[in-house]
């Protein structure tokens, strides 16, 4: 185990962003902005998140090819899907211009066996 109990609810958010819009020249910046919007809507280290940005994909949303976005987010815990739902469908609307009600989130609370890292788990 990398680390005790008391301490597992300290590590590992991941955001992975999929978008249809492309990014590219924006891409350092969201990426960023991501990074420090979940550690502060966590409450856990910015060391410890981690952000994948994939854009100009092929996607559909509503039957409609205009933009859009999913975004997946998992943790050890300290998930508010409400309030972490309001604050990255604004973010993304403001910087890559997609609407609020083109953006799907799936929250995922992981247990802390099952996420390795550093040789080990959390768990």
């Amino acid at each position: 185990m990398f680390y005790s109990n008391e301490n597992h609810f300290q590590t590992m958010p991941l955001v992975n962003v999929k978008s249809s819009i492309e990014i590219k020249d924006k891409t350092d910046d969201l990426l960023k902005k991501l990074s420090s919007k979940i550690s502060n809507l966590t409450g856990k280290p910015e060391k410890y998140v981690m952000v994948v940005i994939e854009s100009n994909l092929r996607m559909m949303f509503g039957g409609s090819k205009e933009g859009c976005c999913f975004i997946e987010i998992k943790s050890i815990g300290s998930l508010e899907p409400t309030k972490i739902s309001d604050e990255l469908c604004n973010l993304i609307n403001n910087e890559i211009g997609i609407k609020n009600d083109r953006i799907y989130i799936n929250f995922e609370d992981v247990q802390p066996n099952m996420w390795g890292y550093n040789n080990s788990t959390f768990g």
